[in-house]
């Protein structure tokens, strides 16, 4: 019973750290599509604006691979749950910080420059967060269940992005002048309060066994970054491409499309707020549903299917939105995420996880997920957003852009092990069922 108990509260901990990292991060999100080009880069033109504010928003993502490799590298020497505490913390106070800077129409250019600052401090926690939060989650869970409560690590980031979404969604529906003066702030100072509370749960979650193995036996790696790239280079490289789709998809399916159809098609935000804020909670609940397939089927027929849909789906989804009708542009919206997203991401925590020993398993998820994601999701709307400037305006650039991350995933999770009936506990190479050479699964 005690072991089951620790079991729940290291997923539902790492659900709820996750969970508060990622409104953060999608707060800012939301606002560069919406506000920042307002407040931060008035000077420019409407769509150099927003391209100044998607290059801060992909800035987050340059800094995500540092985090990841100073926070995998003391992981695997110290330890997941000091690490994540840590994480935690930077994230919410660079946050907190931006929810107090003053605009360019206050202090000038130090507006833009303090922003990208606390933007990169906020990129180097989310880089050292996800790996620590996957470990404490697969880590602690029994065989045969690893992908099941390895998403609710990935289930924090459909809870962050609802909250943040509904809370930004309230306070846009104040007078424009009083939300963009003050109504905007309010989101990110709240987060000062869910940091207090993930700390709680947090400080109360035991190290993992795995590590608590290494540790044991006194084998703690004395360079995991160095180790992990020299013992592990195909694996980290197949993670990177199995993360395009999942990453870069994404990020056109819940900020990208903000900007486009309020600038492009005129439609109201809130409009599209709402169908993220549903296509979300929908998605809250297929991420574990598609984990737990993959407990039974494997990780890579699940994670395929949804690099297919997403490919064979990125031009139906402009056709809906550009229906201008609620809606097809909602059903769009939900299909994307809740579907060729979620089944990629379902059974992502495990299946990194899996492809790595634990002397330098976090070092190795980490920068396989957070370098994939420099060029994958913090690239996509900035490049999303060029595209359609060269297009004047049609879509079919990006939908093209979109299919060809979707064949990249695809090929990638093909050419990896299977690995869902390994053993994490398990240093030695060994085979997987599909016949393929594994190491350390």
């Amino acid at each position: 019973m005690a072991q089951k108990n620790q079991v729940f509260k290291a997923a539902f901990s790492s659900f709820i750290g996750t969970a508060i990292e990622w409104y953060d991060f999608f707060l800012y999100g939301t606002a560069a599509a919406l506000i920042f080009p307002q407040l931060f880069f008035p000077e420019s033109e409407p769509l150099i604006g927003t391209l100044q504010s998607f290059g801060t928003f992909a800035l987050g993502f340059v800094a995500r691979p540092v985090g990841g490799i100073i926070f995998g590298n003391y992981g695997d020497k110290i330890g997941r749950k000091s690490m994540l505490i840590l994480t935690l913390s930077i994230m919410g106070i660079a946050t907190f910080l931006i929810g107090l800077l003053p605009t360019y129409e206050s202090i000038g250019i130090w507006a833009p420059i303090l922003l990208v600052v606390l933007r990169l401090l906020q990129g180097v926690g989310v880089g050292g967060e996800w790996g620590g939060a996957a470990l404490i989650a697969v880590e602690h869970a029994p065989k045969g269940k690893r992908g099941f409560y390895g998403s609710w690590t990935q289930m924090g980031v459909p809870g962050g992005l609802l909250l943040s979404t509904a809370i930004f969604a309230i306070f846009s529906a104040l007078p424009k002048e009083q939300f963009m003066t003050w109504g905007w702030r309010v989101p990110f100072l709240f987060s000062i309060v869910l940091i207090g509370v993930g700390m709680f749960i947090r400080l109360r979650v035991m190290e993992t066994p795995a590590f608590e193995k290494v540790k044991e036996s006194k084998s703690e790696s004395r360079l995991p970054i160095l180790e992990v790239l020299r013992t592990y280079p195909k694996q980290v490289l197949l993670a990177m491409g199995a993360r395009f789709a999942e990453n870069g998809s994404f990020y056109i399916f819940s900020v990208f499309v903000l900007s486009y159809a309020t600038e492009q098609l005129g439609l109201p935000r809130s409009m599209i707020l709402n169908g993220v804020l549903i296509a979300t909670a929908v998605e809250f609940f297929t991420i574990p549903a598609f984990a737990a397939l993959s407990d039974r089927i494997g990780r890579r027929p699940v994670y395929m299917g949804g690099a297919a849909f997403s490919a064979l789906f990125a031009f139906p989804f402009f056709w809906m939105v550009d229906t201008k009708h609620t809606i097809l542009i909602w059903l769009g919206i939900v299909l994307s995420m809740a579907i060729g997203h979620a089944a990629m991401y379902g059974p992502q925590a495990a299946f990194f996880s899996e492809l790595f020993g634990t002397r330098v398993r976090y070092s190795g998820v980490s920068i396989g997920y957070q370098l994939a994601s420099v060029f994958a999701g913090g690239l996509s709307p900035l490049i999303a957003t060029t595209l359609l400037a060269w297009t004047g305006g049609d879509p079919w650039a990006v939908a093209l852009y979109m299919a060809a991350m979707a064949i990249l995933t695809f090929v990638s999770v093909y050419l990896a092990s299977e690995t869902f009936q390994g053993d994490v506990l398990e240093e030695k190479p060994g085979t997987t069922v599909s016949g393929r050479e594994t190491v350390s699964s």
